[in-house]
């Protein structure tokens, strides 16, 4: 049976096809593997998502998490799921064979881990956090911190957490108040609280390790006089197991209209006292050096973001999925030159407007899927090749990240709406699955960052970072596409397009650096995003289409069609949205906060 997760076709063409997996064995690192044992991930992680995670996906929505003032309730399968996901390796399956790992290319792994985001996105959070947690104490923590923290989570024994929002400071970190106190010891007394913290509590694992941003006494103020701690919920004995509960409380969940299967706590520091006899505090050891605690979480923010726009490809494709089967299963009216009423109902498949509304979400969740992939290919390329390509992939890793996150919580989220108005009155039953793909997928415009903040990072800073450096290593990448299309004249059509807007992105992007007023210039950042994002997706799917040249499957047609969809009826709105760019206008900025009175 076909799934209705993820196309392990389309995953194939990605990988072998376009990206050429096989190709990164030649690098020391995975020269242990080839097509054979990435397949053979893409099964397991498919297996598992599909009989652990999948299974209970709707009964984690209908039975969200539960606080009964004393601990946290969660229906079984969830620890289930995760202790068969932890029990295959998965956990570790990019890590290092030193760290129990497998040492698979990043882009492998996130092509498995799709499955499991589409599969069920609230129980995948658990472990896919713990992994992010993880990597960043690999780059910050010392070597002790690594074998105390690290390999547990690595095993599935310790899950993980990232604490930055604060109930007074949400996405604005500049004013967190969390403070650590330093201790003779070398370690920190934290008092604080913090919000939306996902899987901040719960007894699916031993141990819950958070990373937190405070503030130690005298550090400067502002972002500038952040650190990092690690602060566990359990403190270890001297075999290092879990032994006293640390002083971090929760203090209430949060209830979500989507991910409602997993924890999203408010947790206090430091205002119990649990340790028997010991000072008030949440325990906790700083990690990296003092104020430096913002980059050390980029670290994570960055792999979370990119994360967040798998997680949102993901539940695009499955909705789109869902779409289509029930689409060619539901018989209804007839086309429009049937002239007898008592002729059979046709498939709605057969309308065109069913079929514009898939060829849409095709258009989109494929196109951002090949994006995510791409973004991962740029990791290990990051890590691995010699220094000028490792620099080029870092450049442009940077630049695609606010657009990686971002685009995909845009349209595929629109994808998740096209699903449900295919399946009409029944796409917002509860009955069918597409409105809770929806209700999901509606909250990945926020995390990690909000589109109004991607767009802030990418038009304010990410674009002249290093003297414009990224911006224009991105457009001499896409040109080279541009080049390579030749003589074909259905793509040259769609090649001089994309051309002509890029051409037109420099100058906006020029023009709208020329303005000194900072709030004029980046008033309109949301709208740059989406018209950047367009633009890059174009590139992509020109890319996918050159990977299908001379193919004549009915896969590589739908390929073809979808591209031509995408260059047809998305690319073309970027024009004046582009010219609405270079007029700096100021609509929004000029509109008094006393004029919204109703």
């Amino acid at each position: 049976m076909t799934s209705l997760i993820l196309s392990r076709r389309d995953l194939e063409f990605l990988l072998y096809e376009w990206l050429d997996a096989e190709a990164l064995t030649a690098w020391p690192r995975y020269a242990d593997h080839s097509r054979e044992t990435f397949d053979a991930v893409l099964d397991l992680c498919e297996q598992i998502a599909t009989e652990h995670f999948a299974s209970h996906n709707r009964k984690n929505d209908l039975n969200e998490p539960r606080f009964d003032g004393e601990r946290v309730h969660i229906i079984p399968e969830v620890k289930a799921a995760l202790d068969t996901f932890a029990a295959a390796g998965l956990v570790a399956a990019g890590q290092d064979y030193e760290l129990g790992g497998m040492q698979l290319p990043t882009l492998v792994e996130k092509a498995g881990f799709a499955w499991f985001l589409g599969a069920n996105v609230a129980t995948a959070a658990y472990p896919f956090l713990s992994i992010g947690n993880a990597n960043l104490l690999q780059t910050f923590a010392t070597a002790e911190q690594i074998e105390q923290w690290v390999r547990p989570i690595l095993e599935g024994r310790f899950f993980g957490t990232m604490c930055l929002s604060e109930p007074q400071a949400g996405s604005s970190l500049a004013d967190i108040r969390c403070r650590a106190e330093a201790r003779e010891d070398g370690s920190y007394r934290l008092f604080g609280n913090k919000m939306w913290i996902s899987g901040g509590e719960h007894e699916l694992s031993e141990n819950i390790v958070h990373l937190v941003l405070a503030r130690i006494p005298g550090s400067p103020p502002g972002v500038r006089g952040i650190s990092l701690f690690l602060v566990p919920k359990f403190l270890l004995d001297g075999e290092g197991k879990p032994a006293e509960r640390n002083d971090v409380v929760l203090a209430g969940l949060n209830h979500k209209m989507g991910y409602r299967g997993t924890t999203n706590t408010l947790l206090n520091f430091g205002e119990e006292q649990f340790r028997p006899g010991g000072e008030a505090g949440a325990v906790g050891w700083l990690i990296g050096e003092p104020n430096q605690g913002l980059a050390c979480m980029f670290h994570m923010m960055n792999e979370a973001r990119i994360g967040v726009g798998l997680g949102a490809t993901a539940l695009g494709y499955t909705g789109y999925l869902h779409a289509l089967d029930y689409a060619r299963e539901r018989p209804q009216g007839r086309l429009p030159d049937a002239k007898d009423p008592a002729a059979a109902q046709v498939p709605i498949i057969q309308h065109a407007d069913v079929r514009r509304m898939l060829l849409a979400q095709k258009s989109w969740v494929e196109g951002a899927l090949a994006l995510n992939l791409y973004c991962a290919r740029l990791v290990d390329t990051e890590r691995n090749a010699a220094a000028d390509e490792k620099r080029r992939a870092t450049l442009l890793l940077d630049l695609l990240t606010p657009i990686a996150k971002s685009w995909p919580s845009q349209w595929c989220l629109e994808a998740n709406n096209l699903a449900i108005q295919v399946l009409g009155g029944y796409g917002y039953t509860r009955d069918y699955n597409v409105e809770q793909f929806w209700r999901d997928n509606r909250l990945n415009p926020i995390h990690e960052g909000t589109h109004g903040i991607q767009g802030l990072d990418l038009l304010g800073r990410k674009v002249v970072m290093q003297n414009g450096a990224g911006f224009r290593l991105l457009l001499d990448t896409m040109r080279a596409t541009i080049a390579r299309v030749g003589q074909d004249s259905t793509m040259a059509v769609h090649a001089a397009l994309l051309e002509s807007k890029l051409e037109r992105l420099e100058e906006v992007t020029a023009r709208l650096h020329t303005i000194d007023d900072a709030r004029l210039r980046l008033a309109n950042a949301s709208l740059y995003l989406e018209v950047f994002g367009h633009l890059v997706v174009a590139w992509i799917w020109l890319e996918q289409l050159l990977a299908a040249a001379g193919k004549d499957s009915e896969f590589h047609a739908g390929k073809r069609q979808a591209a031509q969809y995408f260059f047809r009826w998305a690319l073309p709105k970027t024009g004046p949205q582009l010219d609405l760019l270079a007029s700096a206008d100021d609509t929004t900025l000029a509109m008094q906060e006393s004029w919204f009175t109703p």
